[in-house]
């Protein structure tokens, strides 16, 4: 039997939309000689729907855009992710599952085997496995972002050939090699699996695609693209052995985070983007970026000089625009700085007088946006944001923040991919804000190597402090770090969405605003 992978980048909400991707992969399936063309989890709705589950009209719009594909389904048959219509102890409830036609026949409705978190998907929790029957092949299907071993092997149990596996799995580093392993250890049971996952950007995730076949003996058959839309086709009976390809995790973030960017500002409505461009590596690693995402028409980049702005840090700013190709805008917010500064019924020093230039770049930025009808996006990374070394309102200003998931020492690493884009004295300078006279982050945050070692200890391993000092961090380093590290979260809950490329980003496991924990 020939197969075909249908990858689309759904949009949540737009069901004629995702319906028409989907009608145009399974024409393309058809006229490839396939049988059956499978699509992800939730491909009708959308992934993560949220609360529109519930909004009048949502479920009736998935249904009918189901009635579209089945008109459409003449001589081959078609499993889809959507919400799916059930009864649960004589009460109407809708789930994640999946709709199974055959030569334009819906011959079932699988509600997922795994229970789903109302609280994040909208969904009660449901269970059940189901296999049903395309010619002479059996086919069990379950749906979520992981494959789960254990239902499979019931599915094996039921008299299955094959799992198809539906999911909205996210990007994060690594990713792709756990999936084949899982699908690996999956086919023990004597199934092929045919995992298939859908492609784009949502908000703060990238879903990356990857799908593929392994074959009973474990042998991987096909394996689509990363992070691109698009059919890919197989023989189940096939011999032949896919390679899958060594992933340079780099490259990969480079791909997620452009990706995130793209879809999120289009599918926002928008077509340009503001970058505030402060001549450091930061700011140029995210223009960077907007110009691999949306072309270099839609990026606007502005340097806005305060008090303290450096000569070299204007040169570098404009260097990376003419590089890039990009609109450079340069605006002095001095004027603005020193009317704040009157306005107050003190003498702003220190700390007040440093944020008040953060703000004052942050009106400036906005102010551009609304002009040109543009989003800002915001450039810290998670170095700052675990530290709350952002000014709130000032340079954390933005519809995302594309690089939020980074730490300083991944930005650096990525930046070098971009080459000669960026100026070398951009990367070899020492990081700095530019707040007050000769200012470096070094002089209020440990140097970035041992304070990105910490926090990946701290928030990727979830390292107590106890258990930081025993890895050899100073005991006054560990306090200080988690006292910033607490006390932060207020600042990242009013921060911008940024795009997440590993399991641990900040903000998707929140902390009480205020507490006394400090263990």
């Amino acid at each position: 039997m020939r197969v075909g992978i249908g990858q689309i980048d759904p949009f949540v909400g737009d069901m004629p939309g995702n319906a028409c991707q989907i009608l145009d992969q399974i024409d393309k399936a058809r006229g490839a000689g396939c049988r059956l063309a499978v699509f992800s989890e939730l491909a009708i709705s959308g992934p993560a729907p949220l609360g529109l589950v519930r909004r009048t009209g949502f479920v009736e719009q998935c249904d009918a855009a189901v009635e579209a594909i089945r008109e459409r389904c003449d001589g081959i048959a078609v499993i889809v992710g959507t919400v799916v219509r059930t009864r649960v102890d004589g009460a109407e409830r809708l789930i994640d599952g999946a709709v199974v036609i055959d030569d334009g026949l819906v011959i079932a409705r699988i509600g997922a085997a795994a229970p789903a978190d109302e609280s994040t998907d909208g969904f009660p929790p449901n269970a059940g496995l189901e296999t049903v029957t395309i010619d002479d092949l059996t086919v069990g299907v379950t749906l979520g972002a992981e494959l789960d071993e254990d239902a499979v092997g019931a599915l094996a149990a039921l008299g299955a050939d094959w799992a198809v596996h539906l999911a909205a799995s996210p990007f994060h580093t690594g990713v792709q090699a756990e999936r084949l392993a899982n699908a690996e250890r999956a086919a023990e049971f004597g199934l092929g699996i045919l995992y298939v996952n859908c492609v784009g950007g949502q908000v703060g995730s990238v879903f990356d695609g990857g799908s593929f076949a392994v074959g009973p003996n474990r042998r991987l058959l096909v394996l689509a693209p990363r992070f691109e839309p698009g059919l890919s086709t197989f023989d189940l009976e096939t011999e032949a052995t896919a390679t899958a390809p060594v992933e340079d995790p780099v490259d990969e973030i480079r791909s997620a985070i452009a990706l995130g960017i793209r879809d999120y500002v289009r599918k926002a409505g928008f077509e340009r983007v503001v970058v505030g461009m402060s001549g450091g590596i930061d700011s140029a690693l995210v223009t960077c970026l907007a110009v691999e995402a949306l072309g270099a028409d839609a990026v606007i980049g502005t340097f806005i000089p305060c008090a303290c702005s450096s000569e070299q840090s204007r040169a570098d700013a404009l260097a990376i625009a003419s590089n890039l190709g990009i609109e450079f805008i340069e605006i002095p917010a001095e004027g603005v700085h020193e009317a704040l500064r009157t306005a107050l019924p003190f003498d702003a020093r220190s700390i007040v007088d440093e944020n008040l230039q953060a703000r004052a770049r942050a009106v400036l930025w906005m102010a551009l946006a609304n002009e040109r009808d543009a989003l800002v996006l915001a450039a810290g990374n998670k170095s700052e944001a675990a530290v709350g070394y952002a000014t709130l309102y000032g340079d954390t200003t933005g519809a995302l923040a594309p690089i939020a998931d980074l730490y300083k020492e991944d930005v650096y690493q990525l930046a070098e991919m971009f080459g000669e884009q960026i100026p070398r004295s951009v990367i070899d300078k020492a990081p700095s804000a530019e707040l007050r006279p000769d200012h470096r982050d070094d002089d209020d945050l440990p140097p970035y190597p041992l304070l990105d070692r910490l926090l990946r200890a701290l928030i990727d391993e979830n390292a107590s402090r106890s258990e930081l000092i025993e890895r050899g961090f100073d005991a006054e380093l560990v306090d200080d770090i988690l006292r910033r590290f607490y006390a932060a979260e207020f600042k990242r809950r009013q921060t911008p969405p940024g795009i997440a490329v590993s399991r641990t980003p900040l903000g998707r496991t929140r902390l009480p605003l205020i507490h006394g924990f400090r263990a």
